[in-house]
């Protein structure tokens, strides 16, 4: 399954493979206890919140993200 910025949180979290390159970039997220608010939010919507910058999550990096992971499944 190719993911892509309309997956939900919860889709990525449940693969392994993505959860390890995503805690390449982000040490920690997938623990992130806010998170659980987040499952069934698109990255699309989640890059929208304000939150997303704090943590620097960035569309330029999510897209980065993606391509490692679509890469290796």
């Amino acid at each position: 399954m190719k993911f892509t910025l309309d997956s939900t949180v919860g889709e990525i979290l449940k693969d392994t493979q993505a959860v390890e390159i995503l805690e390449g970039f982000i040490p920690g997220i997938s623990t992130n206890p806010m998170l659980e608010f987040a499952k069934d939010m698109t990255l699309r919507s989640l890059l929208e919140l304000p939150q997303a910058e704090q943590f620097g999550i960035t569309e330029e990096m999510v897209n980065q993200v993606l391509e490692q992971i679509n890469a290796r499944i």
